[in-house]
């Protein structure tokens, strides 16, 4: 071996690792991480605050590496600096059961922080993390004791950067002064396709300085060591700005035949070429996966330092415990987010004297109801408060002069606030929630997926529901969304029917705490049910249950429908009774919660032995037949909307009690025929 610094020894074990794991697995992105080596191992080693011990200790610094196809550079740095990731694992790279997978997965793998892959997202996530360390530390912090205190950084890559996400994230972050906020752009000049000048001219400077960034190019110093560390310093020192430092790297550095091409980004090297990039190291080229012992050892003091480090921070809170008791039992609160006693008292129960009421009504009242008993709840809309109506009415605006306040104004950037919202709930100590318009989470649907693949409890307040809206037509009318979201994993989609139902809807999104629910409410008045005559609200946290009875022991048909369109199911179910058809109406505003439920209480509800069966809900009718079965029926929209008043649009459309009637006595007349 040629003679190498010790430092330059554990980047190169790093490089190593990655080529040979990926050339192992047969895929993945082996060029940046050999790009990238110098950078991680300075941050690591010289710059982020972290136990691997203990990946979950608080006030750590955060990590976020959005272009998560570089994934074997956080593994490899995650083994080398003690984490719970052996040498077997980086073996086991993109393997079935492993915990190294292709892209990184929270939850999955020890000090990871956030899902990543789909380019732009990390950096938005990240945003939020930021958000949440300067909110909590504007609560807790005193002027004699900071008690929280933390960075978060981001590797992002040119890809990130031109993914539209990613201008979200950059103007929110700059907006705000989030100065905890520090990324680092890996400039490769490589995609996959070619060279970035195919696509990409960005001044990347001069748009960060535009959006009131410190910004800091370091030209071509991708193994500059020193020049890295000092940039990372001067970031820090920044407090009212985030930071973007730009690196001119190399992807695949080393590789004689493929470093700066686009072979290097997403496949193998290959045995022969590895071989050659391990001499140019001066590494033995026939060693795979070999970690030299001096690098071992060198880094293995950084375990030790990383209990210094949280032990050092855990005085201080028993420093902060005995001044300020009060703020310490608080703090205690905003972590562990158990429902106090009582939490839900004060939220009205609402009857059918009280009036028609928007459901979108109902959940401002509730949020304001248990706002100030749940401290750690904030969040806000995408420019559309004053119809979400998400505002807690206690607390002014998120802002850089007020961290301390619970209002998030997003502004119209509804990708960066879901994903924002994760970075909030990654981060801990805060409860989010994220609200605009129904129909537009079409722009937010990538990071309401990756909520949903780490089962993050963020709630959504989707208002604007379906047709009703109205005259805003076809644009703003959602009709697939129901369908596809629903189709979406670990998504819990509620659609309450009346105020009652709203207000249940809202404290079951409260309460659960495995994967993001969405509460799909109504611009338009909804009649409310007389509950002294029908089945309790509560039964919406069973995600189904009998709302209206029929008069005799069986029901001869089953109406079932959701949100606005309950009330057309109990209309219909008095015209039917007058016709001497025994009829049910089940109210389902969650067919994830029904789902979860025991097979003998689905059976109480939904019979098996009916199987005259009408739903109705103004949207897609995909998926419906799973509830209505073989032989029966859906009222929906297989096509979009219109431009005019909601009471036309329903009309037209054949949401009406005719309608209903009409295809409950056919499918009745084909039950008898069938029996016949």
């Amino acid at each position: 071996m040629k003679a190498m610094t010790i430092e330059e020894k554990c980047i190169d074990t790093i490089r190593c690792l990655a080529m040979d794991a990926v050339q192992k697995a047969n895929s993945g992105h082996p060029g940046t991480p050999m790009a990238l080596a110098p950078a991680a191992f300075v941050l690591w080693t010289e710059h982020l605050r972290y136990n691997p011990r203990k990946p979950d200790w608080f006030n750590r610094d955060r990590f976020v590496l959005s272009n998560g196809h570089a994934s074997m550079l956080q593994y490899a740095v995650l083994h080398l600096t003690g984490y719970d990731i052996s040498l077997d694992d980086i073996k086991a790279f993109r393997q079935w059961g492993s915990n190294t997978p292709g892209h990184p997965e929270y939850r999955l793998t020890p000090g990871i922080e956030t899902t990543t892959g789909p380019l732009g997202q990390g950096i938005m996530t990240a945003v939020g993390m930021a958000m949440a360390e300067a909110h909590l530390a504007a609560i807790f912090n005193k002027d004699d004791i900071t008690i929280i205190d933390h960075h978060t950084y981001v590797f992002c890559s040119d890809g990130d950067l031109m993914e539209g996400a990613s201008h979200e994230a950059a103007s929110v972050a700059g907006h705000l002064g989030l100065g905890k906020l520090i990324c680092l752009y890996d400039n490769n000049h490589i995609t996959i396709e070619g060279n970035t000048s195919l696509t990409y001219s960005d001044d990347v400077a001069k748009r960060f300085e535009a959006y009131h960034w410190h910004v800091q190019d370091l030209g071509d110093k991708g193994n500059d060591l020193k020049a890295i560390s000092d940039a990372f310093a001067a970031a820090k020192a920044v407090t009212d700005k985030p930071s973007m430092i730009l690196l001119r790297t190399h992807i695949g550095y080393g590789a004689p035949h493929k470093q700066d091409t686009p072979e290097a980004h997403g496949s193998p090297l290959g045995v022969d070429e590895i071989k050659l990039t391990k001499e140019f190291y001066g590494w033995p080229p026939d060693e795979d996966f070999w970690v030299p012992e001096d690098v071992r050892v060198y880094m293995k003091k950084l375990i030790e330092q990383g209990k210094d480090t949280e032990q050092s921070w855990d005085k201080l809170m028993e420093d902060y415990q005995n001044r300020y008791p009060g703020e310490y039992a608080l703090l205690q609160q905003y972590v562990s987010q158990t429902l106090p006693d009582g939490w839900d008292e004060g939220v009205p129960v609402y009857r059918p004297e009280d009036g028609p009421k928007a459901t979108r009504e109902i959940s401002s009242a509730f949020l304001n109801a248990v706002a100030d008993k749940l401290p750690w709840l904030l969040g806000g809309s995408g420019d559309l408060e004053p119809s979400t109506l998400t505002l807690i009415k206690s607390s002014g605006y998120f802002s850089k002069e007020h961290y301390e306040n619970r209002n998030i104004a997003w502004g119209i950037r509804e990708h960066v606030m879901c994903a924002a919202s994760s970075g909030l709930q990654l981060h801990g100590g805060v409860r989010a929630y994220a609200a605009t318009f129904f129909i537009f989470t079409d722009y937010a649907r990538p990071a309401i997926r990756l909520a949903c693949i780490m089962e993050l409890p963020v709630i959504y307040v989707m208002t604007h529901d379906s047709i009703g809206l109205g005259e805003d037509g076809t644009t703003h009318q959602p009709v697939e969304h129901l369908a596809s979201l629903r189709a979406m994993p670990h998504l819990c989609v509620i659609r309450p029917a009346d105020a009652n139902e709203a207000a249940w809807a809202w404290h079951t999104a409260i309460a659960r705490t495995k994967g993001p629910t969405m509460l799909v409410l109504t611009r338009q008045k909804l009649p409310i049910a007389d509950r002294s005559k029908s089945g309790s609200a509560r039964g919406l946290q069973q995600g189904a249950y009998i709302l209206s009875k029929e008069k005799g022991d069986q029901p001869a048909l089953i109406l079932i429908a959701t949100g606005s369109e309950v009330q057309l199911a109990l209309d219909a179910q008095q015209k039917l009774w007058e016709e001497d058809i025994d009829a049910r109406v089940v109210s389902m505003p969650s067919w994830e919660l029904f789902s979860e439920q025991p097979e003998s209480y689905r059976q109480h509800v939904l019979p098996p032995a009916v199987k005259a069966r009408v739903a109705i809900e103004a949207g897609s009718p995909e998926g419906w037949e799973q509830w209505t079965g073989e032989k029966g029926v859906m009222i929906g929209l297989s096509h979009f909307g219109s431009s005019a008043p909601a009471k036309e649009l329903f009309k037209h459309y054949g949401f009406t009690v005719d309608n209903v009637l009409e295809k409950s006595r056919k499918l009745l007349q084909h039950e008898k025929v069938d029996r016949v």
